[in-house]
């Protein structure tokens, strides 16, 4: 069956989406956006006293080499923030995979944020939170205890997953909403996407195995945003602001949230004559 809206023109997309877009110019722009709202957040609370709660991505990735040149350059202190990742690979016996191996997000965020930070500004390891597959309600009591997710940053895969909340038809879109931190088995389609993009296609090598924040936990963030900015996009954000809500595309419960919003690029409000 041929779905209309995964060929709307920019024109069409940007007319009535179910969920608010911004087109910014490139992928540069999409992650300095990201990073300036991220800033400017923690800035706002800081200024009132308040903690600042993240739920945070591997993917997109761009926006932190901006937001750790924001907080070196303005002397951001995030002695009072948290930042709780989305998820990370597991190996077939379900432990984390590697800090060292390349595929790990405890490691990227490691390499490429904590320790990039000015030591007088980062926070403390303790407030650095990954789900971990040996105590998965852990983040619903660390949320609980922090008062609820300020804002809760991410892409969307292929088939509309946010973090590594996979589409399952089995549920209706509130059984869907209402799951929590798990273990599951990623799809075919998501270790095809990952291993283009980051084995070069190696897709044999791809962990088999994920720890994921669950979709309440996004869904339940006072605010969602979303950076889009691959060829694929095109199709994803067109599904996600005009398709049916349901389980089948995760995404799609955004048209439900009060407060989320989809960041794009030209190319991908744009479609190939």
């Amino acid at each position: 069956m041929r779905h209309e809206y995964n060929y709307y023109s920019k024109e069409q997309l940007l007319a009535a989406p179910k969920v608010p877009i911004t087109v910014l110019e490139d992928n540069a722009a999409v992650f300095k956006a990201i990073a300036e709202e991220m800033a400017d957040e923690i800035k706002r609370k800081n200024a009132l006293g308040e903690r600042t709660v993240f739920i945070c991505p591997v993917g997109p990735v761009g926006q932190y080499p901006y937001f750790v040149d924001i907080v070196n350059s303005e002397r951001i202190s995030l002695k009072n923030v948290w930042f709780i990742n989305m998820d990370e690979y597991l190996t077939d016996d379900k432990e984390w995979i590697s800090k060292d191996d390349p595929l790990s997000f405890r490691g990227f965020m490691e390499r490429t944020v904590y320790t990039k930070i000015d030591p007088e500004l980062i926070m403390p390891v303790e407030q650095r939170i990954f789900p971990d597959p040996h105590d998965t309600g852990n983040i619903a009591r660390v949320i609980e205890e922090l008062g609820g997710v300020d804002i809760c940053f991410g892409g969307i895969g292929i088939n509309g997953h946010l973090a590594f909340n996979e589409a399952d038809d089995s549920l209706t879109a509130d059984e869907f909403r209402n799951l929590h931190t798990r273990v599951l088995e990623i799809t075919k389609e998501t270790r095809t996407t990952n291993a283009i993009g980051d084995l070069n296609g190696a897709i044999d090598d791809m962990p088999r195995y994920c720890i994921t924040i669950g979709m309440n936990e996004i869904y339940n963030a006072r605010k969602v945003r979303l950076g889009c900015f691959r060829d694929w996009h095109r199709s994803v954000v067109r599904h996600a602001a005009y398709g049916e809500v349901s389980a089948h595309f995760p995404a799609s419960l955004m048209q439900q949230h009060p407060d989320a919003l989809i960041r794009i690029t030209e190319f991908v409000a744009e479609l190939p004559n």
